[in-house]
């Protein structure tokens, strides 16, 4: 997979459990107060597959082994409490997911083989971003201001994003958990 790209025959995808309403506005308006110029061009989720450049081409494998991955898991609940950060290894900050952690670890796993095989950069930790690359203060504030944060859902499917030459990831397709 190229990192760098897309190129004209390839696509940047991602994939990952969406956090419903109202939680996904609720957590859009915190990371939009600390002025991530992110926050109303990704929706609140919970990564299973990080930015991965397809080719065009291997789009129908992939939808094919998303089916398949999804088929073999189960619906599960999620449980998002307070926050916590990635740094100094990189300006993030999250809230944190208590419960649902073991199942987004399966899926990812199972999801980051075949047509999407690759090795992490990191270590996975399920988790939903409420900034990112902004400064200091704002990260602390960030931090500070959900840190009391909380809520519940349950998941029954998943979702493959395309990452627009805008900058935005849009929903290009979903899963059922049917496992």
């Amino acid at each position: 997979m190229n990192p760098t790209g897309p190129f004209a025959d390839e696509l940047r995808i991602g994939v990952a459990v969406s956090v419903p309403e109202p939680y996904a506005a609720e957590l859009t308006a915190a990371r939009a107060r600390v002025g991530d110029p992110a926050a109303h061009l990704i929706r609140p989720h919970i990564t299973l597959l990080g930015p991965t450049v397809l080719p065009t081409a291997a789009l129908a494998d992939a939808d094919a082994h998303l089916r398949e991955v999804a088929a073999r898991h189960r619906p599960f609940a999620v449980h998002l409490r307070g926050t916590a950060t990635f740094r100094p290894v990189s300006p993030v900050v999250f809230v944190e997911v208590v419960e649902g952690i073991a199942s987004c670890e399966l899926l990812e796993v199972d999801i980051r083989s075949g047509v999407l095989d690759q090795e992490l950069r990191f270590h996975y930790h399920p988790h939903v971003t409420i900034a990112h690359e902004v400064p200091d203060d704002a990260l602390d504030r960030a931090f500070a201001d959900m840190a009391g944060y909380e809520a519940r859902f349950d998941v029954t499917e998943i979702h493959v994003y395309e990452h627009g030459d805008d900058g935005a990831w849009r929903t290009i397709g979903s899963y059922p958990l049917a496992g």
